[in-house]
């Protein structure tokens, strides 16, 4: 059981690579959220806003979860580098609603990882939480406001052309 949670906390053992564990998970979401973009995006609008929404919402109760059986189980201390299933979820929340091109997945990539790391008000406060929700929360608020910042972004661009 606990190299299955390991597994699913580490995003594949990605989190145990040397360095820089957040971006390697961060990796590892872009891999997972190209084919769920791409397949949901052949459906009508409300079907794919379902599909990835979904998906999406099924990963962040998962990673709440696993995260939490990590912190306990696993790893025996709070919030450790190798869980990244966090990073995942938040990555997927970057990139709601947005097309699925690899320029916006780039775009989301490197604005996810820069709040990630730089947690502006309030993103860092929420790693207090307890458990999983804490290891989690900061990942998702992070995403939200990559999300934020690529919409507005794409807003400019309609607007300016």
């Amino acid at each position: 059981m606990k190299f299955f949670i390991r597994f699913l906390a580490s995003g594949g053992f990605a989190g145990h690579l040397p360095a820089i564990p957040g971006t390697w998970g961060t990796l590892v979401a872009v891999a997972l959220y190209w084919p769920l973009a791409r397949w949901s995006g052949e459906m009508a609008s409300v079907g794919r806003a379902a599909v990835y929404g979904g998906a999406t919402f099924v990963l962040i109760g998962v990673a709440v979860v696993v995260s939490d059986l990590a912190e306990r189980r696993v790893y025996g201390r709070k919030d450790p580098g190798a869980i990244v299933i966090d990073e995942i979820a938040g990555f997927l929340v970057t990139m709601a609603g947005l097309p699925v091109r690899w320029g916006w997945v780039g775009a989301g990539f490197v604005l996810f990882r820069a709040f990630d790391v730089i947690k502006p008000w309030p993103i860092r406060r929420l790693q207090a939480l307890p458990g999983g929700v804490g290891v989690v929360a900061d990942d998702l608020l992070a995403g939200l406001y990559a999300c934020g910042l690529l919409h507005l972004g794409r807003w400019a661009l309609s607007a300016a052309g």
